[in-house]
């Protein structure tokens, strides 16, 4: 599933350190699919000679036939074919069936062990502490390849960055994207994300969670309004916690809505 890509935005930004980018490089992230393709591209016009050369020989070790599989997806970005097909790679004739179509093509961290916290051995309170200790290498890591605790814990992260890469994670499930989308302590930047992704649009409760949400962009709340079942729009009509325009807008529907029958 491809879709944004908000780590790679950061990149684009020029916003992100050079540890960060050098990591990024190495394949340690390990992000969905098209999205580690895309920084690895990315990180080949890096300034830091060191960063460009270690994204060069990155980008050689991911196992050809799982890189043509991927090409050939009919999500696959053109310019990654075209990219890809000037190294000598084509897209394979038909994409590969696999289980997981968003798992990273290349994971070279071994040591991310550490980071899945049992959710059942430890209370939240120690894998506070633990994130706590963490560098901001380690914290991005645990945010892409950690256990749900620590995904539900770093989307709230004041680090944009941080609670971007929980977005990217390959192992981020539409149940969890459902709450986050319910969730007012998140940055109105992690809700405009959601609501740009069109396969986690699809799921009604993630629209109902983004329209209810006074942290969501007005304008995407209002565009989501349309698509509210009438027990739903009749329920937001009388919310106090979303913001007037909107509550205006969903009366406006219904009475427009009665009138018309």
């Amino acid at each position: 599933m491809s879709g944004p890509t908000p780590l790679l935005d950061f990149f684009r930004r020029g916003e992100v350190a050079r540890d960060v980018r050098l990591l990024a490089a190495q394949g340690g992230l390990a992000t969905r699919a098209h999205e580690q393709l895309g920084i690895l591209v990315y990180l080949l016009d890096d300034a830091d000679p060191e960063i460009r050369e270690t994204a060069d020989a990155t980008l050689d070790r991911i196992p050809p036939d799982a890189l043509s599989a991927f090409l050939a997806r009919p999500d696959a970005p053109a310019a990654l074919r075209e990219f890809f097909a000037a190294r000598g790679v084509a897209a394979a004739a038909a994409p590969a069936v696999v289980l997981d179509e968003d798992a990273p093509l290349l994971d070279t961290d071994a040591g991310e062990g550490d980071l899945d916290l049992p959710e059942e051995a430890e209370d939240r309170s120690t894998v506070v502490q633990r994130l706590a200790t963490m560098t901001f290498p380690e914290r991005l890591k645990a945010a892409v390849k950690g256990s749900r605790e620590l995904r539900a814990i770093l989307v709230r992260d004041p680090n944009k960055m941080i609670a971007a890469a929980v977005l990217s994670s390959p192992k981020l499930t539409e149940q969890e994207v459902e709450t986050i989308a319910r969730m007012t302590n998140v940055s109105d930047d992690v809700l405009r994300t959601i609501g740009q992704n069109r396969a986690w649009t699809k799921n009604y409760a993630v629209v109902v969670g983004l329209t209810k949400n006074p942290k969501t962009p007005l304008a995407m709340s209002l565009n989501f309004m349309s698509r509210l079942n009438d027990r739903d729009l009749t329920m937001l009509a009388v919310d106090r916690n979303v913001p007037e325009p909107l509550r205006i807008a969903a009366r406006k529907k219904i009475v427009a809505a009665t009138s018309g029958h």
